[in-house]
Formats: structure tokens, sequence, C-alpha cells
């Protein structure tokens, strides 16, 4: 992912770079088989089969509205358009229906090439750099902001992306020499230096919480961040836990501590938090454009166009999870079930009490 060109050596080798340096070769001498599918080639002994990588995968496709053409294009002053050919193309805007899309190109008759309303836009896979370079505040900050998750919520994904769309370090309350070597060099300032851009915590009480002066709640399906943070606990930021772990003692005892915990952490951010933005990890998945600049308004940042649409390639980074890996059974018990949906119904009753959208659908099993 991220290169221009894919090279197969010896059957199964695989090599990626965005440069072809060497001159080209017989294509007789790539004559081995590939390991995972004998009918083709996969270049030879000290011979490459050279692939180049033109299209993105299905999810950097998007169907667009065309604008009018010739509109003076204010790129990275807050707007969301960008000038190409005499038509400003609106990246950042709510995709449309790929049906609206669905018209067969001349050449291709299997791919599709808009029309004239609408844009066909791919995103292709050379590696965006746009989005990588972080720094700390260049003058110490005039409010600490919280960016405040139950653990498991998603926190270190969530600092990933605001690094990412703002080049800000973030920093945290606690310090994680993991997360340092990692990359998150904001992890060894103290959390009141002022050089980042928010702190990560998981505290709740009233002390902690009025210590800062607004904050990004990120707030998690109970039944998802108990189970992601059960895998950190017991398997590393990125690891998973063993079956063990779940079929022992250990998992009854850990939802029976955390699971009030998720719902205290909430109720304790919405009451005694100054100015607190809420954010569902889930609405941040599935939305990320537009719940990334909600949450960069929060923190004073005007972001670039051009480092939103880079966080698009890079989102994932090292930080998170490929997903919660799939037991072969249901770590809830029904009473266990019973206990967490009482405490949802009472988070979503404290959201909507503040005129705030309640918790997702899913947060209820069907």
């Amino acid at each position: 992912r991220g290169y221009l060109y894919a090279g197969l050596e010896f059957g199964a080798e695989c090599y990626c770079g965005h440069k072809i340096q060497a001159s080209n070769a017989s294509e007789s001498e790539c004559n081995m088989e590939c390991k995972g599918e004998r009918s083709n080639t996969c270049g030879g002994i000290n011979r490459l089969s050279i692939y180049r990588l033109e299209l993105a995968q299905e999810s950097a496709r998007r169907c667009k509205l065309e604008a009018s053409p010739w509109i003076p294009a204010q790129p990275c002053h807050g707007g969301t358009s960008r000038a190409a050919g005499g038509v400003i193309l609106t990246f950042l805007s709510q995709r449309e229906d790929e049906q609206l899309c669905a018209h067969k190109c001349a050449a291709e008759e299997f791919e599709s090439c808009g029309s004239a309303e609408f844009l066909l836009v791919y995103q292709t896979q050379v590696q965006d750099n746009r989005c990588m370079d972080r720094r700390f505040l260049p003058s110490r900050a005039k409010q600490l902001v919280a960016l405040a998750s139950f653990p498991g919520a998603g926190n270190t994904w969530a600092r990933h992306l605001i690094e990412l769309a703002t080049g800000f370090y973030t920093g945290s309350y606690y310090f994680d020499g993991s997360l340092y070597n990692k990359g998150f060099k904001g992890e060894r300032d103290h959390w009141r230096s002022g050089r980042t851009i928010c702190i990560k915590t998981h505290e709740s009480g009233q002390k902690e919480i009025e210590s800062f002066d607004s904050a990004i709640l990120l707030i998690r399906n109970p039944y998802k961040a108990l189970m992601a943070e059960f895998n950190r606990k017991y398997g590393g930021h990125i690891g998973f836990a063993a079956h063990a772990h779940w079929k022992g003692k250990e998992w009854p005892e850990f939802v029976a501590n955390y699971a009030p915990w998720w719902a205290t952490h909430t109720l304790d951010w919405l009451r005694y938090g100054k100015k607190v933005l809420v954010v569902h990890f889930e609405d941040l998945k599935r939305d990320l454009f537009v719940q990334l600049q909600r949450m960069v308004a929060l923190l004073g940042v005007t972001a670039c166009e051009d480092r939103l649409l880079c966080v698009e390639g890079q989102k994932d980074g090292n930080f998170k999870r490929s997903g919660l890996r799939k037991l072969e059974y249901d770590p809830y018990t029904p009473e266990m079930r019973k206990t967490i949906g009482g405490y949802i119904r009472t988070v979503d009753a404290a959201l909507k009490l503040r005129n705030l959208s309640g918790v997702p659908e899913d947060y209820y099993p069907r």
C-alpha cells in the first residue's frame, strides 16, 4: 500500500518502490510460477516482474457533485475545494450515491466514468506525506484541552488523527514509554507543559476534570471498549489477550470492575467539564472528516485541506488494532449484558438531558 510499483521475484518475494532504476530484461527470464497463482509468473532468478499500481482500492473511490467552473479556490482557508482543470472539486463534502456515477466508460465497460453532473474521484496509492510533519506548539498553549476517554475507547487512535490533522504533538496525563518510542513525542512532556495541542486522560474525578479548560470526550460502545481494554491489558496497545484470559477468572472480574467506570467516566465529564465536545468513536470511524473537523475546531486550529486529505491515507497508523479478534463464543453472559444495558441507558439519558444526541443504536444488542 502507498507505492507506485510492485515487483515480484523468485516466485514469492515482493518488493515495493516509487522508481524503476534497472533496464528491461527479456520476458523469458521471468519464468518462475507464482506460489499462490501458478497460472502467472512472478519474476525469476534475479529478475523482477514489475506491476504499476494505478488505481486505489474501492474504499478510495468517491462520487462527487461537479461544481461550477472557474470559481476561485481558497484551499487552506478553512475551505474544502481544490482547482483541477478549471473545475472546483469539493473533496471533503458528503459523498453522493454511487449510482449517480454509474455511467459506463467508453473503453472500459466494467468501469464507471461519472456523468455530466457527477465526478467519480479516485485516491491513488502513491504515498501521501503532507500530514506527517509534527512539532510542538511554537508558544505556550493558553488553554489545557483534554482528550478524555474511558480506556479502550480509541484515545491513542484519536491522538494519531489529531496529530496528523493539526501538525502538533499531543500530550498525556501519564507517560507510556512504548508510545513515545512509536512516535508520540509529546508523551514525555509534563501534561501542563503547554507544548502539546491536547492531553490524553482517562481520569474521571471532579478535581482532575476541573483542571482542564475544555475537553473532547470520546465515547465508545461499552461492549467493544471493554474488550479492547481487556486486549490492551493482556496483549499491549495493538495486541490481543489469549483465550486463557477470556475463559479464566480475569474476564468476569474485569467486567465487574470496569463496566461501572464506563458509565461514571462519561457522567463525570458531562457534569464537571467546563466545555465538552462529545465525539462517538463509531461516528469517527464512519465519518472521519466531519468528526475530525469538529475536534480540530475545538482545539482552535485551522486544519489545511491538504492535511485532512492526507489523514485518509494514513488514518490507521501503527496505533489501531486491525479489529477485535473474533472469539469462538460471546464473552458476555446474560447477567453482564443486563448490567451493561442499564449503564448504556443511563449515559444515553444524560446525553439527551444536555440536548446532545444519545448513544448510537448499535450500543443496544439485537
